[in-house]
């Protein structure tokens, strides 16, 4: 009897039918987008407009006041356009990072069952998260950080900047960025990073990986593990790595004043946009407290005129 297909029969474990429930979920998402008749008729006012603005750019014998109520017409329509395909651009890409670790989880669980060691693929893969859990976030605006290399959530950037620190090893603390989800307590956004924790690589796959959120949830239980991919991780500054390694401190950029940067708010688990009022340097000049751990004074973005030190191995690159 032919048994090569036997495996597939393998029923799917809990990790996977989640996965995929949320993989369903944007999929669902993407299509409802695509099916907006509000979209396709976007387009055709736009498409009118266009059509009725003067040929070469010539104005008509009254002058700018002729094409005024086009130009603003115009000017909305354009915008809606361009929201509409930003919103369309996230939902594809929060559909393939589903996608992708679901595909990922499927390939290590078949390896597992078949004794094999798991192959490493070099397909470029995006983030995602795989969690029932929810999670609670403050309700401010949040953002990103960075390394030495500007952030960028395009797969090859993302591995390239962080090529000499991967694969990321269990325990490491990062910035990390949840999609929206059902599941969450509020909508998350671009702008929304938590702190987390690497627990394991998916797959011996240097671009995958689980972590976990270092807020533990309202029951007192470990906080919500989330299946995801360097396109929405930030390693944080290791104060463990050696000297010369690419994961120390003295590998990360140091921000001057009046920088932009992405910093974890004091008592929270969560990173905030903020303004660098003094550098490590300025805080410790040369001679002065050499032995202190190097500290940012920062005011965060809606805090009023309130500043804060906090620490240098908590303070990253803004991706705006």
């Amino acid at each position: 009897m032919d048994r090569r297909r036997g495996i597939s029969a393998r029923p799917a474990s809990t990790e996977e039918v989640e996965c995929w429930s949320h993989a369903r979920s944007s999929i669902n998402t993407l299509n409802g987008i695509y099916s907006n008749p509000g979209t396709v008729e976007t387009i055709g006012r736009v498409n009118r407009l266009i059509s009725s603005w003067p040929s070469n750019d010539t104005l008509p014998a009254e002058g700018f006041e002729g094409v005024k109520p086009v130009y603003k017409k115009l000017l909305s329509g354009l915008q809606e356009v361009k929201n509409n395909a930003e919103k369309e651009a996230r939902a594809i890409g929060e559909t393939m990072e589903r996608l992708d670790v679901l595909i990922a989880l499927r390939k290590a669980s078949e390896s597992h069952a078949t004794g094999q060691s798991p192959a490493v693929t070099s397909t470029p893969a995006t983030p995602v998260v795989n969690s029932l859990q929810k999670i609670t976030l403050p309700a401010r605006n949040s953002v990103g950080p960075g390394s030495n290399i500007p952030f960028s959530r395009e797969p090859k950037a993302r591995r390239e900047a962080l090529a000499a620190q991967l694969p990321l090893q269990e325990g490491r603390k990062v910035a990390f960025h949840p999609p929206s989800s059902s599941g969450t307590n509020g909508p998350t956004d671009e702008s929304t990073w938590i702190l987390a924790v690497v627990t394991r690589c998916i797959n011996q796959d240097k671009n995958r990986y689980v972590v976990q959120d270092a807020e533990p949830q309202e029951d007192g239980q470990p906080g919500a593990l989330y299946n995801t991919t360097l396109r929405s991780i930030i390693p944080l500054p290791d104060p463990n790595a050696p000297p010369n390694s690419a994961s120390h401190q003295s590998a990360y950029p140091v921000f001057p004043a009046g920088a932009t940067v992405m910093a974890l708010y004091p008592d929270t688990s969560c990173f905030y946009r903020a303004e660098v009022l003094a550098s490590p340097s300025d805080m410790h000049p040369a001679g002065r407290g050499a032995q202190s751990k190097p500290m940012y004074k920062l005011k965060f973005e809606d805090d009023g005129d309130q500043e804060h030190s906090v620490s240098a191995q908590l303070v990253v690159e803004w991706p705006g």
